[in-house]
């Protein structure tokens, strides 16, 4: 899309198979959700054990961290449709497999370590591969819009997610409501049996020759990416991101809401889980309606990214509480505005014929690399606190983001896209 081109309020809607990609994508990452709930609540009640908490953490990221590159390059050899399949197939037997242990009471911490690793490298394969197919579906021209627009879908996805969990739970008991949770993966399996990909067959017959390598892949990838700055500046960045904070505040909130004034389970504290989701669903929505304050570029992308640090980092160190919720509203307008400009960056500037890899590494940064978040927050926060812990993580994100925007105006790299 050039800067000429007018732009389209959720244009990549128009592509006739787009909004059934983003339906299944918000329905499976809600089922991803319902299921964290209802295992979660079921492990811990019977357990009572913080290693198998502790455990579920590192076995969500770290398939991302190992695996991302390796099935982004299956994605560069095979058809993308069918890698998506093998994630939403795994995730649902790992419902059924938790539903079959709550419905005979034989749960043990092993069973439930194995099924926590197959929902990671679901995970993977769901995620890295879904990334893909984006771009097989849209191409060039809508991709902004596109990337945009699932991202939305992702943060929608997590904020009905634990709500729906809790009213399945609720309604059906856990046993019933794990195997309801199960059929929420049959529309996107269905789907993707003959799912259209435009797009596809051109990058295929230039890939398919590529053989899967392993860990020889990432290094691969990695000598690829130097060579385009976009690429390496934009995957730095959110390996930074994901590496000092990531995710890791949003468990820590039981914390920061006692801090708050003994803030206990109810709506006021929903709302502090909720505000963060909420400003990222603001910002997909005007962002793509046409309220645009900036191009598509590296530095715009940077940031965002610096406000997202500056908003967490005022988080951390409030003690009111509609102040502590206007910063994770503000947390999340930027989190979602750097982290879609992120990947249209990445999407738009990785070679077709390594496409697969790239996302790939691109996964591996943004996602896997949220495993040492916790260090941060988690770890360190049980030293000096958790507002000083998450203020100092931020304070280090900014320092590192900075030293890219210096990078990335050195070496200036920018597409021709509008927000």
């Amino acid at each position: 899309m050039t800067e000429k081109t007018k732009h389209q309020a959720f244009e990549a809607l128009k592509i006739p198979s787009f909004p059934i990609f983003v339906f299944t994508f918000v329905l499976t990452m809600m089922a991803d959700n319902v299921e964290h709930v209802i295992s979660y609540w079921v492990a811990f009640e019977k357990f009572k054990s913080p290693t198998l908490g502790g455990f579920a953490v590192i076995s969500h990221w770290l398939p991302f961290l190992l695996f991302s590159v390796g099935v982004g390059a299956l994605n560069d050899r095979f058809d993308s449709r069918r890698l998506i399949q093998i994630g939403g197939a795994l995730f649902a037997i790992v419902s059924i497999g938790w539903g079959y242990f709550f419905v005979t009471d034989t749960l043990t911490i092993p069973f439930a370590m194995t099924l926590l690793v197959l929902h990671g490298l679901a995970g993977v394969f769901w995620m890295t591969s879904s990334q893909v197919l984006l771009y097989d579906i849209v191409g060039v021209e809508k991709l902004a819009s596109a990337v945009r627009l699932n991202a939305t879908a992702r943060y929608f996805g997590v904020l009905v997610g634990p709500g729906v969990g809790s009213l399945i739970m609720s309604t059906l008991g856990p046993a019933k409501g794990i195997f309801l949770n199960a059929a929420l993966y049959l529309p996107l399996l269905i789907w993707l049996i003959n799912a259209p990909r435009p797009h596809r067959a051109k990058r295929l017959e230039q890939s398919s020759t590529r053989r899967v390598n392993g860990l020889r892949d990432i290094w691969q990838s990695i000598q690829a990416v130097k060579k385009i700055p976009a690429l390496s500046v934009m995957i730095l960045l959110s390996g930074a991101a994901s590496f000092f904070v990531g995710n890791s505040y949003q468990a820590q909130m039981p914390g920061f809401a006692n801090d708050l004034g003994g803030i206990e389970p109810g709506f006021a504290y929903s709302m502090l889980l909720a505000a963060d989701a909420a400003g990222a669903l603001f910002a997909g929505f005007t962002l793509e309606a046409g309220l645009r304050f900036t191009r598509v570029t590296p530095t715009a992308s940077m940031s965002f990214a610096l406000g997202w640090a500056v908003a967490l980092g005022c988080f951390a160190l409030t003690r009111n509480y509609p102040a502590a919720l206007v910063c994770l509203f503000a947390a999340g307008f930027c989190e979602l505005s750097f982290s879609s400009m992120n990947q249209t960056i990445v999407q738009m500037n990785a070679p077709d014929a390594i496409r697969g890899k790239v996302l790939g590494l691109f996964g591996m940064s943004s996602a896997g690399l949220r495993l040492f978040s916790g260090i941060f927050v988690g770890l360190i926060g049980s030293r000096i606190g958790i507002h000083f812990s998450l203020f100092g993580a931020t304070a280090v994100f900014c320092v590192v983001t900075a030293g890219l925007l210096y990078l990335g105006r050195t070496k200036p790299a920018s597409i021709a896209s509008n927000l």
